[in-house]
């Protein structure tokens, strides 16, 4: 048998930079048909195909589609191949990986044939081969350095260039390029999970954790997990205050052009509240079969009462609270989750005012709040010309930087101009959170006075959010239960401890004893 009689084996190669250029233009199809194409022109068989969706430049071995070329290859030790390929930029755009594949294939006895450059293995055509590839990898660079500098300036000018982060969308602008506006309903619920944990309202980031997966439209992993890194990068992204930083990119924190979700007071006091805790790991036993864990404490020790399930011989399970302190008297002793849950639930009864007492309670509670908005204007004002100084002061600076020619002296001002911003956000934040309520008193404090005028009400609900929430405004920390006694002298929170220190007869001497319950005029 003749081996020259026999057709050439051909291998064919494709490759594009990134997915989109896989269907458009010309993409990985066209980049095969060509070669294809050329195969049959030249009487050859294609023996196999290979792709890449991979940037020209780095390690070729980081190549799914070469590596698997340069297998296939080894498999078939006794075959000669020849490798085609469209173009010299789609083997290779970096000088040092090129000529170590070209080696590797060479080793391999591998011809290579390129459709738009005639390859001649002879020592100046490799020399001319290396200088084509090594144009292309500086057309690579100064493509990426100008990629670079196009978006440092758009970053400079307060517009993040990067994937919008969840809660965010890019949108063409009337004015050319794109703009980063709040993904709806998205960004509303990831304003709400960041001011509850500012608040307190969600006290860990493992509650944050669960609270971003209920909600379908925030990103997951594909077994439907948020990971913990993600829930602290979205705790400590200052683009949901407003502002943009790129610390690698030598891009300092400043404003920026989108809106923000959360102000600049509530950003920093999430990083506060991740520095001092807020670290607990997420608890699988914490539901709602369990409503009073971590709210209730031993009335012997003081520990947080801890839940289980106990199982009788029969199978069933039963639902118990117990104290695990090794050195209380109480320690493994349990308690049913009827009789605690019970024994709570007459006590929430017990928060309900009566009805004249409660009215006037809300009089009072108006009256507080005309006075506090005449303050916060005072405020506001005090505020805005603290503001005014701090701009005539960085501005001050500024003048002497442009007049100064001393590197040290040029740093410090920079510096002093740093601190002075960042006192000028944490102003403009502060007159942001004490604006005008966007309603009435009766709108907002409708549902306020629905929960003073009857906590268990919501309790009730069996809605675990709803629960803990009532925990945490109805009592000043955790409420202590004692195994005989019961609920040993719970700390109230402040509404509810002013509705016990209003003394009855307050009622005649304003007047107000014929007085409806608020609720029933909202």
């Amino acid at each position: 048998m003749k081996l020259s009689n026999e057709p050439a084996q051909y291998l064919i190669y494709a490759r594009v930079s990134d997915i989109k250029q896989a269907t458009d233009g010309d993409g990985l199809e066209s980049q095969k048909h060509r070669c294809q194409k050329y195969v049959e022109q030249k009487g050859g068989i294609v023996a196999a195909t290979f792709s890449d969706v991979f940037t020209g430049g780095g390690n070729y071995k980081n190549r799914s589609g070469v590596m698997e070329m340069l297998d296939y290859i080894d498999a078939h030790p006794k075959k000669r191949y020849i490798l085609c390929f469209d173009d010299t930029k789609r083997f290779a755009r970096d000088t040092e990986f090129f000529l170590k594949l070209f080696r590797e294939l060479g080793d391999r006895g591998v011809v290579l044939e390129c459709l738009n450059f005639k390859i001649d293995n002879s020592p100046e055509g490799i020399f001319i081969l290396t200088m084509i590839v090594a144009q292309g990898e500086l057309e690579r660079k100064q493509n990426q350095r100008q990629v670079v500098q196009k978006m440092t300036a758009r970053l400079e000018q307060g517009h993040w260039t990067f994937h919008a982060p969840a809660g965010y969308k890019f949108i063409r602008s009337s004015q050319g390029g794109k703009v980063m506006v709040r993904d709806e309903p998205l960004a509303t619920f990831i304003a709400d999970v960041l001011n509850r944990f500012a608040n307190g309202s969600l006290q860990t980031q493992a509650e944050v954790k669960r609270e971003l997966e209920t909600n379908p439209l925030f990103p997951k992993s594909p077994r439907g997990e948020v990971y913990a890194y993600r829930v602290t990068r979205i705790l400590t992204q200052p683009i949901y205050a407003g502002y943009v930083h790129m610390p690698s990119w030598d891009i300092p924190l400043r404003e920026g052009q989108h809106e923000p979700l959360i102000d600049w007071k509530t950003f920093q006091r999430n990083k506060e509240r991740l520095a001092t805790g807020g670290h607990a790991p997420a608890r699988k036993n914490i539901s709602k079969d369990f409503p009073l864990r971590g709210h209730v404490e031993c009335g012997d020790c003081g520990s947080a009462l801890t839940s289980c399930y106990s199982q009788s011989k029969t199978g069933k399970r039963h639902p118990y609270y117990r104290c695990h302190n090794k050195n209380c008297v109480s320690y493994a002793k349990s308690i049913r989750k009827d009789k605690l849950e019970g024994e709570f639930e007459a006590l929430l009864l017990s928060l309900n005012p009566a009805p004249k007492l409660f009215a006037l309670a809300f009089e009072l509670f108006k009256d507080g709040w005309e006075g506090r908005l005449s303050h916060q204007q005072v405020i506001r004002d005090r505020l805005r010309a603290s503001m005014r100084e701090k701009d005539k002061q960085i501005q001050s600076l500024l003048d002497r930087i442009t007049k100064s020619e001393n590197d040290s002296v040029i740093d410090a001002y920079e510096q002093r101009i740093s601190a002075l911003e960042e006192d000028r956000r944490g102003i403009a934040a502060e007159i942001t959170r004490i604006e005008q309520p966007r309603g009435s008193f009766r709108e907002l404090f409708e549902l306020a006075c629905e929960f003073l005028s009857n906590p268990w009400k919501l309790w009730d609900s069996g809605n675990l959010l709803l629960q803990r929430t009532v925990l945490k405004l109805a009592f000043a920390g955790r409420v202590a239960y004692h195994r005989e006694n019961g609920f040993l002298n719970p700390k109230l929170s402040l509404p509810f401890k002013l509705l016990e220190t209003i003394p009855a007869r307050n009622l005649e001497m304003v007047g107000l004893e014929g007085l409806e319950p608020p609720t029933k005029r909202l």
